[in-house]
């Protein structure tokens, strides 16, 4: 993941993304540069438009909520109940103890 951040870095910066400026950047950070990787990256990127791909990647996240099925409200509300049920033996235990003890 570290390889695609530095592509992103150095295409925000405006700089052309280069096998000896990617391992520059991964070096600096501390990380161990893999030279066939970083010629994989930069090799792959060549062809790719990162200013579209960006624009295509936060697009689909925007969209996806708006996509999702019906039933995942559903689903998504259901750990909220199950916390609730879990809670009230809690409050129950509590009482119970006073009661011994009070």
């Amino acid at each position: 993941m570290e390889y695609v951040y530095t592509a992103l870095v150095l295409h925000e910066l405006g700089e052309k993304i280069t096998q000896a400026k990617v391992k520059g950047i991964l070096e600096a950070a501390g990380a161990t540069a893999d030279d066939s990787r970083i010629k994989a990256l930069v090799a792959a990127l060549k062809e790719v438009d990162i200013e579209e791909a960006l624009k295509t990647a936060v697009m689909s996240a925007a969209a996806a909520p708006v996509a999702a099925p019906a039933g995942a409200a559903k689903k998504a509300a259901a750990p909220a109940k199950k916390e609730k049920v879990e809670e009230e033996p809690e409050e129950d235990t509590d009482l119970g103890l006073s009661a011994l003890f009070g």
